[in-house]
């Protein structure tokens, strides 16, 4: 399995081959099955160590990445920023230097710039560095889990159409899924007010939508974003939350136009009765929500495994 992950690194899902993505999600599927026996600890990484380095809050994604390592055998290292030698002027570069002279196995890092991981991991001599997301550029490990947990529910994500819909513009989440299933043969749909478009993705061959409606349209998969207030500027959204959700959230009878199979996404955290209505992310017929932070864990215990088993 390791000799189909060639890289050192995860830094995002645009490099990654259609091969590479499925050994990953061929290796969760070992680890979905292992986070659901009565003895979850496997000892395959025993003696690695992972640091977590997070410039953003987080929940799921830091402690997803910690039980993922904790359950694979290794030690694991919570590094809280606020508390860390950044504070007293030091440089991001010297800070991860540090922690490479230290001999870790693997840097989980998270930053609110695009490209930090990318800078970083040329530097690093004895440390994997896998992307916990930069800023508007990508969120490998989020597109990862969200394909897998759609291969629980489908057969294939090919010719899947997916429907992404909410704040593009912001959402590094919608850049990695745009990437991961295009390149597996599903159909994405961007749907965003004008002010969320997303510009760029013509390549991919993405359809864009401003009309709930006509995006959701027989879909097989709803994937809400949250609005990212906080990688916008001062007035950038002018709507008051209703308007929003009157017009761009996800409800019942939004989604009555959808396949009747439909399963509804969202990467969290969720703001409940904005982009989706809270009666929806609570229906078990058709929200995987709770589903996607449980395959979160297996899916990073996958990426620790074929980096650091090496």
């Amino acid at each position: 399995m390791a000799s189909s992950f060639p890289h050192r690194h995860l830094i995002d899902i645009e490099r990654l081959s259609a091969a590479e993505i499925e050994s990953i999600l061929t290796l969760a599927k070992q680890y979905a099955e292992q986070s659901r026996a009565p003895q979850k600890k496997i000892n395959k990484l025993n003696g690695k160590t992972v640091v977590n380095l997070f410039f953003e809050p987080s929940t799921r994604t830091r402690t997803s990445f910690e039980i993922a390592a904790k359950r694979l055998g290794a030690d694991v290292v919570n590094i809280p920023v606020e508390h860390s030698s950044s504070k007293k002027g030091e440089t991001l570069l010297d800070t991860v230097l540090n922690l490479d002279a230290m001999q870790i196995d693997a840097l989980v890092i998270r930053h609110s710039e695009d490209g930090i991981p990318q800078f970083v991991a040329p530097h690093m001599k004895s440390a994997s560095v896998i992307n916990a997301g930069d800023g508007k550029h990508e969120h490998p490990t989020q597109a990862l889990l969200d394909a897998f947990t759609m291969l629980r529910h489908k057969k294939s994500l090919k010719g899947l159409v997916v429907a992404i819909c909410g704040d593009i513009a912001h959402s590094r989440v919608a850049r990695s899924n745009a990437h991961l299933l295009t390149k597996l043969g599903a159909k994405v749909r961007f749907i965003a007010p004008s002010y969320f478009a997303a510009p760029n993705f013509t390549n991919l061959g993405i359809e864009t939508f401003e009309d709930m409606k006509e995006g959701l349209k027989d879909a097989d998969v709803v994937m809400m974003l949250r609005i990212q207030h906080e990688r916008m500027a001062e007035g950038e959204f002018a709507v008051s939350l209703k308007d929003y959700h009157q017009r761009f959230g996800l409800d019942a009878k939004k989604l009555a136009v959808a396949k009747p199979d439909v399963i509804v996404m969202h990467p969290g955290p969720i703001n409940r009765d904005v982009e989706i209505a809270s009666s929806l992310a609570d229906d078990p017929k058709y929200s995987v929500l709770l589903e996607q932070t449980e395959m979160g864990v297996a899916i990073r215990m996958a990426v620790l495994d074929l980096l650091l088993s090496k």
